[in-house]
Formats: C-alpha cells, structure tokens, sequence
C-alpha cells in the first residue's frame, strides 16, 4: 500500500538481488518527499547512496514544478551526503516531528 503513493524510485541491483533503493513520494504538484535511501551493508561506502540520490535529484530537477517543496528527514551521518545535493536544516524554522502509532 506504501508504494503508492510512489511518484518515482530508484532500485540498484546486483546479481539480481536488490542492494539499494530510495523513492519520491509526495501528493503530485506541491509537497515531496525523499524517502527509504537504503544500501545493503555489505555493498555501502562504493557511492550507490550518491548515485540513487542523483537519480532522484535529476527526476526532481527535469520534472517537479519550480515551487515543489521537497524535503527528507536525515540520519546522521547520511545528512552530509544530503547536503552535497542542497538540501538544508530547517531548524529553527521548522522541525522534524514523528508521531508512532502504540497498540
């Protein structure tokens, strides 16, 4: 169901198994996010979390309107990596904020 709301993604693969990913999702015209940049452990450290981000960057740049507001919110150390994209805290403007969902 999550996957729907996909607007575009990235799928690295090696001898046909999946080792990194990330995705677009957003409501279409103003509001997107940068979600699930994920590389195996095993293959991390070669430059695939800088290539899937190109190629999310790239879609971003060719084909989101000039007002889309994209965001992410950063793990540290992955936060460095997004800002060698332009990407910046928003802080004290705004904040990250996660509410979970307690059964």
């Amino acid at each position: 169901m999550g996957l729907n709301g996909t607007i575009y993604s990235v799928v690295i693969t090696y001898e046909s198994l999946a080792i990194g990913m990330g995705r677009l999702i957003g409501d279409g015209g103003c509001f997107f996010q940068v979600v699930d940049i994920a590389v195996h452990p095993e293959h991390q450290g070669r430059g695939l979390g800088r290539a899937i981000m190109e190629a999310i960057m790239t879609y971003v740049s060719q084909e989101l309107p000039p007002s889309a507001y994209v965001s992410l919110i950063a793990d540290v150390p992955a936060n460095k990596l997004y800002e060698k994209f332009g990407f910046v805290e928003t802080a004290p403007r705004s904040l990250g904020m996660a509410y979970r969902v307690v059964r």
